[in-house]
């Protein structure tokens, strides 16, 4: 009987050191990747007809992107996401990328920065209110 206790203490504490090792595994390999961050916060409201500039800031482990494979913003009101509009964005070569759009109709619009990098791709999701 003692010959099982003590196997079976030994299998608890086998689990629970791999366990325990798996978990800190997981957090040094998030603590190792890189990533790709785009600062995307436009103005909250707009008027019909106005152009609105649309600027994201793009980084890499925390250090500016000016060479990114793919910067663009896809558009679209309310509901109509099948009916989207994309505009690829101005490189400014400082690390962020502008473009201007206007918006006809009044109501809410969605927009994703499609960002493409060092082989990652982000998309952030924003909306602007948009009045007569």
């Amino acid at each position: 009987m003692r010959k099982v206790n003590i196997l079976i203490l030994a299998l608890i504490s086998l689990f629970v050191i791999s366990a325990c090792s798996e978990e800190k595994a997981e957090e040094n390999m998030e603590d190792e990747l890189p990533m790709l961050e785009v600062e995307f916060e436009p103005t909250e409201s707009a008027t019909i007809d106005e152009t609105v500039e649309l600027v994201t800031t793009v980084t890499y482990d925390e250090e500016l992107v000016t060479d990114a494979d793919q910067m663009d913003f896809e558009y679209w009101f309310e509901d109509e996401e099948d009916n989207s509009t994309t505009v690829e964005a101005t490189n400014n070569k400082d690390g962020t990328y502008s473009a201007e759009v206007t918006f006809d109709q009044e109501g809410e619009y969605w927009i994703y920065a499609h960002t493409t990098a060092h082989e990652l791709h982000t998309m952030p999701k924003r909306s602007i209110q948009v009045s007569k």
